[in-house]
């Protein structure tokens, strides 16, 4: 036997893909399919804050349309203030509660899933920073629909630099190998800086997502991620993408 006929290829570098994207209050399911899509999943709640943006509301299904839930927040004069400043102005969990139970109610899985649902938002009331709300519900609605991909916050990774450079920064920070993003990004990505670091940048496809039962008139997809969990249950993952219980 020749030595060449012995010799071991070498080991491939492992693929460590990482998705980095601001904090979202109860986000739709495009947002979980990314986090259970990568292996890091990083809040950039460094950034500075989005007024009458996703990061402190989020839309429901109620019988006169759909329904913004607002987290109010302290942002009067602070509007280059970073995500992970931001604090809230006033009580405002149990007000949501309401709206989510008076409005579903009446759907399929409510009360399978409203105890751990109620118990998270409880949690969330305690705290008094927008980031924190966001961090806690991602997680908790993580568990939900099994998905164990870490998620942390991205000054644990010293970013430097803005938009793209910043990005970078942090996936290099990180050990990517790989960065899934969400498609708008197509319009700013500086992909060439990603490819001379030697990282591939990939994109995230939401075209195709199935419809499932849902109350309150014709299918809307871009609802809160609580909207399918309230009216499909632990079946939710059999409408989403890429993963399975």
């Amino acid at each position: 036997m020749t030595s060449a006929a012995l010799a071991i290829p070498p080991a491939q570098p492992a693929v460590k893909r990482v998705a980095i994207i601001q904090s979202n209050y109860i986000p739709w399911k495009g947002y979980f399919d990314i986090i259970g899509a990568v292996d890091l999943f990083i809040l950039l709640d460094d950034a500075q804050f989005t007024r009458r943006d996703w990061r402190n509301r989020n839309r429901i299904k109620t019988p006169a349309g759909l329904q913004w839930l607002s987290i109010p927040v302290v942002s009067k004069g602070r509007y280059t203030e970073p995500i992970d400043a931001i604090a809230i102005a006033e009580p405002w969990a149990e007000a949501h509660w309401r709206s989510l139970e008076v409005n579903y109610r009446r759907a399929a899985c409510f009360a399978a899933i409203e105890g751990e649902l109620r118990a998270l938002y409880e949690e969330a009331a305690q705290q008094r920073l927008l980031s924190a709300i966001n961090f806690g519900l991602l997680r908790g609605i993580c568990r939900l629909l099994g998905i164990a991909t870490p998620i942390r916050r991205s000054r644990e990774f010293a970013p430097e630099g803005a938009k793209t450079d910043r990005l970078l920064s942090i996936c290099r920070s990180a050990g990517a190998t790989e960065y899934l993003s969400g498609p708008a990004a197509r319009a700013y990505l500086e992909i060439d800086k990603f490819e001379a670091a030697g990282i591939a940048v990939r994109w995230m496809d939401y075209a195709g997502y199935p419809e499932y039962p849902q109350l309150f008139g014709p299918f809307e997809h871009g609802v809160s991620i609580l909207d399918l969990l309230f009216n499909t249950g632990r079946d939710a993952p059999r409408y989403m993408k890429g993963f399975a219980w």
